[in-house]
């Protein structure tokens, strides 16, 4: 079974080593978490998710709203989005469906919101796995764009989608 809970300074160590996970740093190769600062605050525009299968952490969900975030990294954009960043760390659970569980569970927080339209996702352009991922489980390109220094692919996921398919009793991955 997957929950998510959310993260706290007591997950300081188990996140500072997932980033020296191979697949992590090349997921995220210019980011810098600042893990320390970040996990003692609380944001009414963003969630810092510890994903754990049968008790055991495995992975890490950040959801914000990208119109309030302060870096304002998505740049000028309206209400109604929501934003992803998600990742496995230990390599021992890629390719196994957590991935898809740990979506799954992201975009049902996200569109709990009655205002929210669409969630977004950044994954590299380099990170093709990635690309495929969020392609199979329904995401839409829109279009290359760089942030920062990232080349990176942007995707995102209508709320009409998420609807139809739940009516429908899909689930990603199915």
């Amino acid at each position: 079974m997957l929950i998510l809970r959310q993260a706290s300074v007591r997950d300081l160590e188990l996140l500072q080593a997932w980033d020296e996970e191979p697949h992590v740093n090349k997921s995220d190769p210019n980011d810098d978490w600042n893990w320390e600062t970040e996990l003692s605050k609380a944001h009414s525009w963003r969630e810092l998710l510890i994903a754990e299968a049968d008790g055991v952490p495995m992975g890490f969900i950040q959801i914000i709203n990208p119109a309030q975030e302060e870096t304002q990294y998505w740049g000028e954009i309206a209400e109604g989005y929501r934003a992803i960043d998600i990742w496995i760390g230990p390599p021992g659970y890629l390719g196994k469906g957590y991935g898809t569980a740990m979506m799954q569970q992201a975009l049902q927080r996200c569109f709990k919101h009655p205002d929210v339209m669409a969630v977004l996702i950044d994954p590299l352009v380099s990170n093709i796995r990635a690309c495929r991922f969020y392609e199979r489980l329904g995401f839409q390109y829109v279009e290359d764009r760089t942030f920062g220094e990232d080349d990176c692919r942007v995707y995102r996921f209508l709320r009409t989608d998420w609807e139809a398919r739940s009516m429908a009793g899909w689930k990603p991955g199915n």
